[in-house]
């Protein structure tokens, strides 16, 4: 369910004549229920063999596509609006987005490019940018945009073609007179499966139910769909009633509204918003609190497709409408053969069984009251991501009074979240009936909700605990949102109720008002600045804001990736088979039922591999191939694939977790150790000692394209074109090669582009490649590899957890003195890329321990062996140090801020390996972060703002950072290129690089247009191949841009020493005629260029070398507000201050801080991955695991590129940036840890406590104990006493 298979689609309505376009996810919807409607992919949009459209022209120019994979999704979510509100607020802009992914960008830059198209309002008609600069200026004087030629600008507007709706295209006219002229008729699609019917009237419809009782009813797909795609459900018959009228209304009645099954929740959620305008306040508490809910259920995209009755029908423990429906006494009108009723939606849930929807009654109508006089009605829910999440629990409730009073006559509670289906607190209701509305009743209430609703235990690793606090606590806020409304009310009549003494019945406490605001998401604000050079050549690309090179192909979709590459005739689809157990030995498999399926080619396994290959040895984790099918399509391969049967015999013991490796001493060789001084005496002589631990979950690296293969035979010498979605090209080739025992100059690998990586396409591509590779030298046709999400989620590992163990010694004055500290890192079934040693060299950040030992244990388990991942081991071993530095803080009495600038490097010095350190830039990083960021006077504003709040607190947090670069070993920081002139003068470059995002192709281009003094344009990069450039490195840790630029620059200083003498004979020529020249002379016109690499070494005998080649330094501030009652939170502010060196282009460095920011606030505060007891990998794609979203970057976003920075390490002094910037995400961790100690000191809590990452809104919440927590813990306790007698 990706946003890269978005579609525009329009529809005409003949009844109305009116035209209505919307976006929709075409991985979901099925292209029967498309007759009649004109669809629009990116292609349609614009090209650039056409015209490119507004929206992709200023998406690519503002720098808002990087891997290019999400950029044709946004450009549909973004065009389909502006067809619907050609200047749309920033509010619709942001709503139409949020169904939609980015892994790589952090969001700024594609809303930059939203920005444009948005209407200014009157009271705001500046820029943007210039309203930050004033936002700022109390700590940032503008005069340093002078002094420091300081740049803000990454693009400029006065480029863009202006939006001319007249232009766009028009509804296709044969469409609109099949729509008024042709009679409706009932549709009838037979595929090789299954039937689909699309009847056209109601009685059709009873007919077919009738004919087809076990038919799922489909409108939009969004149950059905995922039912089939994922968990292998198959339908014969499926009965689409969407063009059914009946199934359409929409009726303004007397007493509410009555809303066909079959509207789109879109249309729901219109009708809602225009009865709301239109109604009297009183009348619409019903229709808001629905509101409220859709505006957060799903993405846009799913909102328009998802039917209302479907939502309904489902009856799904997450939807979030049913429970505000259900209490709301909405009522469904359900039809059947000869018989037409009317039952409440609570008799669903909330009945004895004896008034439900039978099999064969069909939902036609939903109607929604009004809202009487005296009734309060209010939803609530609570999600791991508060847009397109499902949630963790929801909640409807509703009051009536008595007249006059505040006792209550009727009362509805109902949760979701909380069991299979919706469930309704009857009894507790009923107990409440005739109660005051007081703070006695509340109490009994929360007490009667945990006793009634049993919420069970999860194999995914949900808690319990957290659910229940969370019924309770939505009870409590419906009991403050009453009060308020009751308080307005009484306010606004200018009068008291008979029951309301103003002595004794104040209304809410000021400090708890806040928490009725639920955090929204808002257009974010930025600014970005960069050094610019006043002197440089106009020609001079480098150092500029220059768009990268793919930019508009990414966002009109003609950028070529992997599956978009032509099927080659009889081509094969390969699916794998992979295991379900964590740790057995296959006694037999069983391929006989999968090659019965239609269009299987052949079972690929073991026995098939022409090298050396060890045969049958025992899985070790759920997700290892075992082997794999072939067939004429992605479907038939799938569907054979699911029905391979392997016998398994269990082994013991499974380890899946680093605590049980820790029990069986299971540990990968070596395990390594650094120390410097005198640790154990150093203890001895410190004034306090304090020990910990904290968890560090893993990440999955959530590349918007999944690992990618295909592989074509040549037909002789047994050579292998292999097409495939990597970052190591040579090791692919040297994999295949192995595999096919061939010499690798056989093997050709090819990468274009690559929609992602983050070190997650570097050695697990190789066994994918190398699979596919196989089947194409069995069968002598091409094979083509695309895993899907859930498959490639299973297989490929990611981030390694880690368990931190620290033992600090530190004096009252907050110096640190001594630190013992061990890393326990999972990593897997193999060891891949062990972060151990890089753990161990980066871990001390960017401070100086006089007296350290660091160990590192790489544990062995029965999970998919992790591997690299963007800032490889040091996000995990940083983490760890800076929560012992907030520690002492906490002990000391200190501000964590303080204990970190005593303890920080000051003078030029040794690392704890003993490399030399200058920290100058890091001091000002620091300092700089600190005035851009207004630190202590909004530290000041935060704690006022909590002194008046009680269940909303606002924590700040400044992070400093030290990244070392270098890949340790010199062979692995090796480059070369390749550059052709041709006599027309233009410019052919290749080089190792893969471009996966990062940009290094534009900066190679930028490096040789400034060498041979030519511009960008005449210069073409076409893919990076084994053909080319033989044993390239990888493109990781950072060093792409450094090492190949070298590379590039030698090729094209060796080409320019060529040219020369013909330019010094004819110095006021063109670049044509010195090209031509040269030819005619017989110059060769084509050089290699190459980098011997950096001199890093590790000598880990002595514990002391080199192993860095230099350092990155930076800093971020951040700042969030905490909701104490549900754990959620919002990223409020921050700004970044980072040192680049002297940018090769800003853009797409800025773009790079940004993007591994938002990544690392997800690593830090959100993504969780959860394993089953058997260790099958439980969050398997976007619906369970939550990459951030629009609505998770900060709402102001500020990133400055440390001026006059040189580093003499590097190409043109620059900095390899890719990685540093993830880390800073723990800035917003240690935020919403300041938040939380404000809560705890204002409680009377204990100042020491646990953070685990990542920070997810259960811990906030735990960690925010209050009466509601406590009654909890009583009520479990109650529980387990009742089950142990």
């Amino acid at each position: 369910m990706f946003q890269l298979f978005l579609l525009a689609i329009a529809l005409y309505w003949s009844s109305v004549q009116m035209k209505i376009h919307f976006s929709a996810n075409a991985c979901l919807l099925p292209i029967c229920c498309l007759y009649g409607a004109a669809v629009t992919t990116v292609e349609g949009v614009g090209s650039t063999k056409t015209r490119v459209h507004p929206v992709q022209e200023r998406l690519a120019k503002c720098h808002g596509s990087q891997c290019g994979f999400c950029s044709p999704g946004m450009v549909m979510s973004i065009y389909t609006l502006l067809r619907n509100y050609p200047e749309p607020t920033p509010e619709q802009m942001t709503a139409a987005l949020a169904g939609n992914l980015c892994r790589c960008t952090g969001y700024r830059p594609i809303l930059d490019a939203c920005k444009t198209f948005c209407k200014v309002r009157s009271s705001d008609n500046r820029n943007t940018r210039l309203c930050l600069l004033v936002h700022i200026s109390n700590s940032l004087p503008l005069l340093v945009f002078f002094l420091f030629k300081v740049s803000t600008r990454l693009f400029s507007a006065d480029e863009f073609q202006p939006l001319d709706p007249t232009q766009e295209l028009i509804f296709p006219p044969e469409l609109m007179r099949m729509a008024e002229n042709q009679p409706k008729r009932t549709l009838l699609f037979h595929g090789e499966r299954m039937t689909w019917i699309s009847p056209v009237s109601l009685d059709e419809l009873l007919d077919l139910k009738v004919a087809h009782p076990k038919a799922p009813l489909v409108v939009g797909n969004t149950g059905v769909g995922p039912e089939m795609k994922f968990r292998g459900v198959f339908h014969p018959v499926v009965i689409a009633p969407a063009r059914i009228p009946d199934l359409n209304v929409v009726k303004y009645m007397e007493d509410g509204l009555t809303l066909g099954a079959a509207c789109s929740l879109s249309v729901v959620k219109d009708v809602l918003a225009n009865a709301i305008s239109e109604f009297p306040e009183e009348k619409t508490k019903v229709f808001c609190a629905v509101l409220q809910q859709l505006r957060t259920l799903g993405g846009e995209q799913i909102r328009n497709v998802a039917s209302l009755g479907g939502n309904i029908i489902s009856r799904k423990s997450t939807s979030d409408l049913n429970p505000i429906l259900a209490a709301s006494n909405c009522m469904l009108s359900l039809v059947s053969r000869g018989k037409k009723r009317q039952i409440p939606l609570s008799d669903i849930f909330a009945g004895d069984g004896s008034n439900t929807v039978t099999p064969e009654e069909i939902l036609v109508s939903v109607h929604i009251p009004h809202s009487k006089k005296g009734e309060y009605v209010f939803a609530f829910r609570q999600a791991p991501r508060r847009e397109n999440a499902l949630p963790i629990a929801n909640a409807g409730m509703r009051v009536l009074f008595e007249e006059g009073t505040d006792i209550i006559k009727d009362l509805s509670i109902f949760y979701g979240g909380a069991a299979s289906t919706t469930v309704c607190a009857k009894q507790t209701c009923s107990a409440l009936t005739g109660r005051h509305w007081n703070e006695q009743m509340l109490d009994e209430a929360c007490r009667l909700i945990l006793k009634e609703i049993a919420i069970p235990g999860s194999a995914s690793g949900e808690k319990v605990d957290y659910k229940k606090t969370l019924i309770v606590s939505f009870f409590y806020r419906f009991f403050l949102e009453v009060l308020q409304s009751l308080n307005t009310t009484v306010n606004s009549n200018n009068s008291l109720l008979p029951f309301q003494d103003p002595c004794h019945y104040p209304g809410i406490p000021m400090e708890y008002r806040s928490v009725l605001e639920d955090f929204k998401t808002k257009m974010p604000q930025s600014v970005q600045i960069y050094q610019a050079k006043p002197n440089q050549s106009p020609q001079d690309p480098v150092g500029r804001p220059i768009m990268h090179q793919s930019g508009i192909k990414h966002a009109t979709g003609e950028a070529v990736y992997i599956d978009d590459l032509p099927s080659v005739d009889g081509e094969l689809f390969l699916s794998v088979v992979t295991s379900s157990r964590a740790h057995a030995k296959i006694i037999s498999i069983d391929t006989s039922e999968a090659l019965k399926v239609p269009g299987v080619f052949d079972i690929i396994s073991a026995h098939d591999v022409p090298a050396t290959n060890e045969l049958l040895l025992p899985v070790i984790c759920v997700g290892q191939i075992v082997c794999a099918v072939v067939a004429d399509s992605d479907v038939h391969s799938k569907q054979a694939a699911a029905k391979v049967k392997i016998e398994y015999e269990a082994l013991e013991p499974v380890i899946l977790t680093i605590e049980e490796a820790i029990k069986h001493n299971s540990f990968f060789e070596p395990k390594r150790k650094l120390e410097q001084g005198n640790v154990d005496q150093a203890f001895e002589t410190v004034e306090n000692i304090t020990e910990g631990e904290i968890h560090i979950g893993g990440q999955e690296h959530f590349y918007m394209e999944t690992q990618s293969v295909l592989a074509v035979p040549k037909g002789e010498d047994k050579e292998m074109d292999v097409y495939v979605s990597t970052q190591h090209p040579a090791f692919i080739q040297e994999m295949v090669a192995a595999s096919l025992g061939v010499p690798a100059n056989r093997i050709m690998c090819h990468v274009k582009r690559v929609g992602g990586a983050f070190g997650g396409k570097l050695l697990k591509s190789g066994l994918l490649a190398s699979v596919a590779a196989v089947a194409a030298n069995k069968t002598g046709k091409a094979v083509r590899l695309i895993l899907s999400r859930g498959d490639d989620m299973l297989i490929t590992g990611g981030r390694h957890p880690f368990i931190g163990k620290y033992k600090v010694g530190y004096m009252n004055d907050g110096r640190i003195r001594a630190v013992d500290v061990k890393y326990y890192i999972n990593g897997g079934c193999t060891p891949d890329d062990s972060v151990a040693s890089v753990s161990l060299l980066k871990m001390d950040n960017a401070y100086k321990i006089p007296h350290l030992r660091c160990w590192a244990y790489a544990c062995k388990t029965n999970l998919p062996s992790n591997t690299a991942f963007r800032g490889f081991g040091f996000p995990q071993s940083a983490l760890v140090t800076e929560t012992w530095i907030a520690e002492v803080a906490d002990k000391t009495g200190l501000s964590p801020e303080k204990v970190r600038e005593i303890n920080m490097y000051k003078e030029k010095e040794q690392t704890h390996f003993k490399q030399k350190l200058d920290p100058q830039n890091l001091i000002r990083c620091w300092n700089e972060c600190m005035e851009k960021s207004a630190y202590y006077s909004r530290k000041t504003a935060a704690d006022e703002f909590n002194k008046q709040n009680y269940w909303k607190k606002k924590g700040i947090a400044i992070v400093p950072m030290k990244f070392p670069f270098g890949l340790g070993t010199p062979y692995l920081s090796q480059a070369a290129a390749l550059v052709h002139i041709y006599t027309d003068g233009s410019v052919l470059l290749t080089h190792g690089g893969i471009e996966m995002g990062q940009g290094i192709h534009t900066k190679m281009i930028q490096v040789a247009s400034r060498e041979l003094n030519i511009p960008m344009s005449r210069i073409h990069f076409c893919e990076t191949s084994t053909t080319t450039v033989p044993n390239a490195c990888a493109s990781a840790g950072s060093a792409g841009t450094d090492v190949n630029g070298m590379a590039v620059k030698d090729a094209c200083q060796t080409l320019l020493s060529r040219l020369q003498p013909i330019i010094n004979k004819n110095p006021k020529g063109t670049w044509n005629e010195w090209i031509k020249e040269a030819f005619e002379q017989s110059v060769s016109l084509s050089a290699t260029g190459y980098f011997r690499g950096y001199n890093d070494s590790m000598d880990w005998e002595k514990g002391e070398g080199q192993p860095f080649t230099y350092f990155l330094f930076g800093a971020a501030c951040s700042e969030v507000e905490i909701n104490c009652l549900t754990g959620d939170h919002k990223n409020l502010r921050t700004d970044i201050v980072m040192d680049v060196g002297c940018s090769i282009n800003p853009a797409v460095d800025i773009g790079q801080i940004e993007g591994a920011f938002v990544q690392g606030i997800g690593l830090y505060t959100m993504e969780e991955l959860k394993y089953s007891p058997e260790g099958v990998l439980c969050t398997r794609g976007p619906d369970q695991y939550k990459i951030p979203a629009v609505c998770d970057i900060p709402e102001q976003f500020s990133v400055s590129l440390l001026s006059s920075s040189q580093n003499p390490y590097a190409i043109y002094a620059s900095k390899g940036i890719g990685e540093a910037g993830l880390f800073l995400g723990c800035s917003v961790f240690f935020a919403l840890r300041d938040a939380i100690t404000s809560v705890r000191n204002e409680r009377g809590l204990k100042t020491s406590f646990v953070l685990n990452s990542p920070l997810t809104a259960e811990q906030i919440r735990a960690s925010c104990a209050d009466d509601f927590t406590e009654m909890v813990i009583e009520s479990w306790g109650r529980v387990c006493s009742s089950m142990s007698g």
